[in-house]
């Protein structure tokens, strides 16, 4: 590729500008709004099947050519077509850890709509990342190896960092029909207050996703306790006191834990693993009890997530990718 030049070079038409993805042997010129990019037939149609069936329609007579390459027009935004293009001539940025979040906007946005199957699949397995559409990857994702507690939301871990970034995925999920995304999305801590960004801007929820998740995050505090949700097993029963040892400091310690929930309900409780009940004075046929109680119950938990935020079951939403 040639060196960037030192002033934005223009073509023929003044109102037209010449991106620095202009490869002096390229064969076909693509326009995004007012922005042009010089690239490769041959290399387009290695990686998409809509560029190679393009490649092979004859060209209409009244075409516009740049320097003897045909243009050809897209109803794109320039941005998404700068980042795809810089991908695909510069692979070595798929093996950063974190990719910046332009190119995974613009992976799935022209990836799937242009058929670069491997940028959108790329992107969509780091998003999935971010916001896993099972019990197990989201276990891996906040419960890792040690950890008893949950561990936050924290910093994305394979898309760059911002101020706003969850909000940014959650609208792409949104906007591009990626709903398996969407009920962790909805969910994360993070994703409900504005965030200024550097620009001076906030980040803000639409109305539409801000009552869904008013509405959604009511449901998920009042499922915890539920009779055969993750806490459930807090409610006195005889099938707990049979067998108990330590009838009072059992029951204290159930209390202790309910007490939390009505001092302090956090969302984030509605997917809590049994490692914690290591920490409380329980018996030995109570902390069994309560463990089996919590495996079963947060596992249905999962399940009723999507349902929470007006989604269709798990199943549904994945087979939809």
């Amino acid at each position: 590729m040639t060196s960037p030049p030192a002033k934005r070079q223009r073509t023929e038409d003044a109102s037209i500008t010449r991106s620095s993805i202009w490869y002096k042997d390229g064969s076909v010129v693509l326009q995004a709004q007012n922005t042009q990019f010089r690239v490769h037939w041959s290399f387009l149609s290695q990686n998409s099947s809509f560029f190679r069936d393009l490649e092979n329609l004859p060209q209409p007579p009244e075409q516009p050519t740049v320097d003897g390459c045909p243009v050809v027009e897209l109803p794109d935004n320039a941005d998404d077509v700068k980042y795809l293009l810089k991908a695909l001539y510069n692979p070595a940025i798929f093996h950063q850890k974190a990719l910046d979040f332009p190119y995974i906007a613009s992976f799935i946005r022209l990836g799937r709509k242009y058929e670069f199957k491997d940028l959108f699949h790329i992107a969509l397995e780091r998003l999935t990342d971010e916001n896993p559409a099972t019990l197990e990857a989201f276990d891996a994702l906040y419960y890792p190896p040690g950890l008893s507690t949950h561990a936050g939301r924290g910093q994305p871990t394979r898309i760059t960092d911002y101020p706003g970034v969850y909000h940014d995925i959650l609208t792409l999920a949104r906007e591009n029909e990626l709903r398996s995304l969407l009920p962790w999305a909805y969910v994360c801590p993070e994703i409900f207050n504005g965030l200024p960004r550097p620009d001076g801007t906030t980040s803000l929820l639409s109305s539409t996703d801000t009552q869904l998740c008013i509405i959604g995050r009511d449901k998920l505090l009042r499922a915890q306790c539920s009779p055969d949700k993750t806490f459930g097993w807090l409610v006195p029963s005889e099938s707990n006191a049979n067998g108990c040892k330590h009838h009072e400091i059992c029951s204290r310690s159930r209390e202790s834990i309910w007490y939390s929930f009505a001092t302090s309900p956090r969302i984030q409780y509605a997917l809590s693993t049994p490692k914690f009940l290591t920490r409380l004075p329980f018996c030995d046929h109570c902390r069994e009890r309560a463990k089996e109680g919590m495996t079963a119950g947060r596992a249905k938990m999962w399940e009723a997530l999507p349902s929470m935020f007006g989604l269709p079951p798990w199943n549904e939403l994945k087979s939809e990718l």
